[in-house]
């Protein structure tokens, strides 16, 4: 049995969830509504306030969908109940970022200023910068594949180099950095 995928999925206060026909799992929350399809090999059962999700046979590929797809549901409904925030780190001199609606404006070293459109269903904020402090981008959404999908977008416009660290990272993240040239011993 797989370790995840026999765990149940307990539902909070306010979140509700629905089998429809083709195996769709609808999670309605207090932040907003998610879908997720599921292999239609894999069935899941709604007893009350408990989300089961079992397999038919132990084919691997019924033991690789089992875990995943526990964990999907279990992230929908942590998504429509507490939402999801990652903080990424504007590292270096004039970087910064501006929040105008659902574009955000990065100023990253480049001639030209970049102009990111996010989707309605995340929301961002740029903290104001205070001196000696870089830049924060704060993101909020209540679907957990699309908000990191939308950070990692934003963090390959400019992807930290190894060096100095400059560049766009997530907050708390470890850069690996490499030694810079020596002086030449002669």
């Amino acid at each position: 049995m797989s370790r995840i995928g026999k765990l149940p999925v307990n539902l909070p206060q306010g979140v509700t969830i629905k089998v429809n026909p083709g195996n769709v799992v609808a999670v309605k929350g207090p932040l907003g509504e998610l879908q997720q399809k599921v292999d239609a090999d894999i069935s899941v059962t709604v007893e009350g306030n408990v989300v089961t999700v079992k397999r038919p046979t132990d084919q691997p590929r019924h033991r690789s969908m089992h875990g995943l797809y526990r964990a999907l549901i279990a992230n929908m409904v942590k998504g429509v109940s507490e939402g999801y925030t990652i903080q990424q780190e504007l590292v270096g001199v004039g970087y910064r970022v501006e929040v105008k609606g659902q574009v955000l404006e990065f100023s990253l070293g480049y001639s030209h200023d970049i102009h990111f459109e996010i989707p309605k269903e995340v929301k961002a904020v740029a903290e104001a910068v205070k001196k000696g402090t870089n830049p924060t981008l704060t993101l909020k959404s209540h679907d957990k594949q699309l908000i990191g999908q939308v950070a990692a977008k934003i963090r390959s416009l400019r992807k930290p180099e190894p060096y100095k660290g400059k560049g766009i990272k997530f907050v708390g993240e470890q850069l690996r950095r490499k030694a810079g040239k020596s002086a030449s011993a002669k």
